[in-house]
Parts: C-alpha cells; sequence; structure tokens
C-alpha cells in the first residue's frame, strides 16, 4: 500500500513549516527512486535529514518526500512500506532505521 499523500518539495521552507510532535511515516525520494523510509516527530525527523544528519539521504540528493500521520505505533505502517518501496539507504542500513 503506497503512500496516501502526495509528494512535496524537498525544500527547507516546506520542513520548517511542519507542526512538531506529529508522529508519522514519511518517505524520502529522488524523482521516482526511493531513498529513505522513516518514522518519529515528522519535524524533528525531516530537519535531521534537512541537516545532514543522515549521510546516505545526503548523497542520494533527495528532492521529494511525503508523509503520513499515524495514530499509534507507525512501525508497522514504516516496516510494511519499506517491504514495497525497497528504499536505498534503509537496505544499506539493514532494512532498519
Amino acid at each position: 500500500m503506497s503512500f496516501k499523500n502526495e509528494y512535496r518539495p524537498y525544500t527547507k521552507e516546506d520542513i520548517e513549516s511542519l507542526i512538531p510532535n506529529q508522529k508519522c511515516v514519511y518517505g524520502l525520494f529522488n524523482n521516482d527512486v526511493s531513498i529513505y523510509i522513516g518514522s518519529g516527530d515528522i519535524r524533528e525527523e525531516m530537519l535531521a535529514h534537512l541537516k545532514g544528519d543522515v549521510q546516505c539521504t545526503q548523497q542520494r540528493k533527495v528532492n521529494l518526500w511525503t508523509f503520513e500521520v499515524i495514530a499509534g505505533d507507525p512501525i508497522n505502517r514504516e516496516n510494511k512500506l519499506i517491504n514495497e518501496y525497497r528504499p536505498l539507504c534503509n537496505q544499506q542500513f539493514g532494512g532498519d532505521d
């Protein structure tokens, strides 16, 4: 089951406008190539990626992203999306974050 929301431009302005403390699952892309899928506080996670805290995503030149707000624990949804999209950086990390 693919992400439910549209892809968004990966820009500092878009990420800084996010509401903090939203538990989400998110995906990072370079056009149609899946780079990374993760979960957590969406604003905190996306700011970390933007700052370059995750080297693999920096090297892949992310230009699009999407997310879904998740009630409860997002790990099940995250794992399903990882299995569907097979993101490059998750595979490098052995499938985990």
